[in-house]
């Protein structure tokens, strides 16, 4: 993009090892497996994370919104700082950009694929818990295929929550709809996990339960301490997942890989009708006008999705946390 001339790169796949991620680069082949991870506390409590909007302070998640993350036998989330995601297998630092390369086969024929990911300095308080936003952005052939805004959060335990998306679809790079929005206690949408705190191999998780799009993937830890190679750097301690939708049994299976440090690396397929195969191309750090231009078009996003989504519309408009990236 334009920006890049004013983007601070931090991490070059090559390089690895150079932006302090020494525990990620593999001298030597091993690692150890994660504890089993707490459960998030049962009992409920007040939850200000530290983030702010300019008309409103934060709010707190009141007990009725964390059940409605809850799956049996797992108690109620907290979440005490719900922007500060710092788990080291999926770490949202805001202003960081994750740009993907690879290919998406489809009908026995495969086309270059990019997705860039983009952790926003926004906010959007969902079901009573204040989230981080990103930008997702998915181009195939070099055209924009899908623009998602989406919610995360992490508990008291260090888990991450999805809280909802907002997927904008795109044909020859004109916005045809958003049929798959959702959005955690709307419509009978639950949210569900992203990333576990302590992953353990044979852990399996919903990501969401979203009936009216049928909406249910499922997660499976397959092992924690992998080893993947990008450009000329390995990386150890990586965490294997396996997701897949019970409902969409052509849809196959993605398989990911996630980096301590790092977060995702690489996707893999294997099954279905389309598969999708991506390698992490690099990490940069956006600032001045680069971040102004993503939250631009993030903000713009939030305002059409309250336009033409009646399920997005409950929300309110996005926030801004405490310290915008200037």
């Amino acid at each position: 993009m334009s920006g890049r001339r004013y983007a601070r790169s931090l991490v070059m796949i090559a390089a690895l090892g150079a932006a302090g991620l020494g525990a990620a680069v593999l001298p030597a082949c091993g690692g150890t497996a994660p504890s089993q991870p707490a459960t998030p506390g049962a009992s409920g409590g007040p939850s200000a994370g530290r983030s702010a909007s300019p008309s409103a302070s934060p709010s707190a998640p009141d007990a009725s919104a964390a059940a409605l993350l809850a799956r049996p036998g797992t108690g109620r989330p907290l979440f005490p700082h719900p922007t500060v995601v710092d788990n080291p297998m999926f770490p949202l630092l805001p202003g960081t950009r994750f740009s993907y390369r690879g290919t998406l086969v489809e009908g026995g024929s495969a086309a270059p694929h990019t997705v860039v990911f983009t952790v926003t300095d926004l906010t959007k308080v969902i079901a009573g818990v204040r989230t981080v936003v990103a930008l997702d952005q998915d181009f195939l052939g070099g055209r924009l295929q899908e623009a998602e805004l989406a919610f995360f959060a992490q508990d008291a335990g260090g888990n991450v929550w999805n809280f909802g998306e907002y997927p904008e679809e795109y044909a020859r790079g004109r916005f045809t709809g958003a049929p798959d929005t959702w959005i955690t206690g709307t419509g009978g949408a639950h949210g569900g996990l992203h990333m576990l705190a302590r992953p353990v191999a044979g852990q399996r998780y919903g990501e969401g339960l979203v009936p009216a799009i049928e909406f249910d993937d499922i997660s499976r830890v397959v092992s924690t301490g992998r080893e993947t190679c990008q450009a000329s750097a390995c990386l150890r301690r990586v965490l294997m997942v396996d997701e897949w939708s019970p409902n969409d049994p052509a849809g196959g299976h993605q398989i990911k890989f996630y980096a301590p440090g790092v977060g995702l690396v690489r996707v893999g397929a294997r099954g279905g009708d389309s598969r999708e195969y991506l390698r992490l191309a690099a990490v940069t750090h956006l600032t001045g006008p680069a971040m102004a231009r993503v939250r631009a078009a993030a903000e713009a996003m939030d305002r059409r999705g309250h336009r033409v989504s009646p399920v997005y519309r409950v929300t309110p408009a996005v926030g801004y946390l405490a310290s915008p990236i200037r």
